[in-house]
């Protein structure tokens, strides 16, 4: 009654007939989409990111990917985006501060065929079926650098290799995966500025 009544006075009145219910829906409606945690944990090798259905409210704490598909989970929660991520992201103290903006519409995306699509995506529903043998476990416990469960671990490395290969090699380290995106980038971003420049 008290949010009805709220509501009546607001700039959007039309939501005072439904005052049990949220007023900020972002996720769409009957779709899968990401779920990224806007600040993650700087122990984390991961950011635990989730892959849900269009029933889970997002919070404001979050940003979505809307329309997601296992393919779109599978490289963002990969070693290659989180190389990128800990570059490029912003801070909360010194924990990480994921960003649509600068995160995530500067990532360079690699060219793939429906065939590598389909072995990765695969391979974002193992990391799902992993996490689904610890029903009980928050994202926060199974992304625990400490207490990381051997199966979801070994669900990401097999992950982590596959895309690594999409981008064209095996990389022994962040910094190496960091050189190959920043040339990846710089790349995308001169074709972007000469379509720019053309009349």
């Amino acid at each position: 009654e008290q949010c009805k009544k709220v509501r009546e006075v607001s700039s959007r009145p039309h939501l005072a007939s439904t005052p049990s219910l949220f007023a900020q829906i972002t996720q769409p409606e009957g779709m899968p989409y990401l779920l990224v945690p806007a600040v993650s944990s700087e122990n984390r090798k991961y950011v635990p990111i989730g892959f849900l259905d269009g029933s889970v409210i997002a919070s404001n704490a979050t940003l979505i990917v809307p329309h997601a598909t296992l393919y779109h989970f599978a490289i963002l929660t990969s070693a290659m985006h989180m190389a990128w991520m800990r570059s490029v992201a912003g801070r909360l103290k010194s924990d990480y501060r994921y960003s649509k903006d600068i995160v995530y519409n500067n990532f360079p995306w690699a060219k793939a065929s429906e065939d590598e699509q389909e072995k990765i995506a695969k391979l974002g529903q193992a990391v799902l079926d992993a996490r689904s043998l610890y029903p009980t476990s928050s994202l926060a416990d199974l992304y625990d650098p400490l207490t990381m469960p051997a199966e979801l671990a070994k669900a990401h490395s097999q992950l982590d290799s596959a895309v690594d290969r999409l981008y064209g090699g095996k990389f022994s380290s962040d910094a190496e995966r960091l050189a190959h995106l920043f040339a990846l980038y710089k790349q995308m971003t001169c074709k972007d500025a000469i379509k720019e420049s053309k009349p």
